[in-house]
């Protein structure tokens, strides 16, 4: 196979790398990380797959290294990446809101603002991004680059912290408060600009955007099957707007009808019931691997 028709992806590496790797089996694509080798396998002959830092993927992305990756958003701003962003991705490990940098300080902290920061230290890993947001509000800080265990030091050795969070349960039990929200940050796929204006390489990423967003939104939702008399079926329709587009087909039973439908994973615990009282009879739920819309 010739080299032009190899795409170069990306994937993060650390937290966020078994929740992506799923997400990509989930989407077709069969990743094996072996502790032998630092390239992966995948199951794609037109794939070859690194692992790498989230923090560096968009940079490796721009001076084309690679021609596609999965990284935050917040790490394309820290950067100041030059890169198309072909889509969003939420496949957060404890949410699927975005994560947030935040700047927090310890609860008993005088610090109600982000202007009683003037004169203060700062430590984060998103550096850039912290300078630009003081600068934003006309304040003057330090800020420090935080190689971890950023928390800790809000305690003992700066003032505030600008750390991600993604549902604020690590700060609060480490007695922090929020004060301001800098940034919310979701997955992006992204490309290098050069790699979209190549029309095989961009038909590819589009390929594996259309798979992943699939396999998202099925995560969310299931699927349902039943059999029900027709002489029901208004009614049922006519009650439960989440089936008003089901498709509907008859049994070789006369008079009876079988409805199968998508919806909502969150809704199912209450409307198996009430498909039941409608007169449903054998409901059958079921997962799904790709929703396309």
């Amino acid at each position: 196979m010739s080299k032009e028709h190899v795409l170069r992806f990306g994937l993060p590496k650390g937290s966020l790398q078994e929740a992506t790797i799923q997400k990509m089996a989930k989407a077709g694509f069969n990743i094996q990380v072996s502790s032998r080798s630092y390239i992966p396998y995948v199951d794609d002959e037109e794939l070859e797959v690194r692992l790498i830092r989230a923090q560096e993927i968009s940079r490796y992305v721009e001076h084309g290294y690679l021609d596609c990756g999965i990284t935050g958003h917040d790490w394309i701003v820290e950067n100041g990446s030059k890169v198309h962003e072909v889509g969003e991705f939420l496949f957060s490990k404890a949410t699927r809101q975005p994560a947030r940098w935040v700047l927090a300080v310890p609860e008993n902290s005088p610090i109600k603002s982000v202007k009683d920061l003037a004169g203060k230290r700062i430590a984060t890993e998103v550096v850039h991004l912290t300078k630009q947001f003081l600068r934003k509000h006309g304040v003057k800080a330090e800020v420090e680059f935080s190689w971890g265990a950023t928390e800790v030091k809000a305690h003992e050795l700066v003032d505030a912290i600008v750390e991600l969070t993604e549902t604020g349960s690590s700060l609060r039990a480490n007695k922090l408060r929020i004060v301001e929200t800098l940034l919310a940050s979701t997955p992006r796929l992204i490309a290098n600009h050069g790699a979209w204006k190549d029309a095989w390489k961009r038909r590819k990423v589009e390929q594996l955007a259309l798979l992943l967003q699939g396999a998202l939104e099925a995560e969310a939702k299931v699927g349902l099957k039943m059999n029900l008399a027709e002489a029901n079926l208004p009614k049922l329709l006519a009650n439960l707007p989440a089936l008003r587009n089901p498709t509907i087909s008859h049994l070789s039973l006369p008079g009876w009808v079988a409805v199968e439908t998508i919806i909502d994973e969150r809704v199912v615990r209450e409307l198996i019931p009430q498909l039941k009282a409608a007169g449903a009879e054998g409901i059958i739920e079921y997962p799904l691997n790709k929703v396309v819309y």
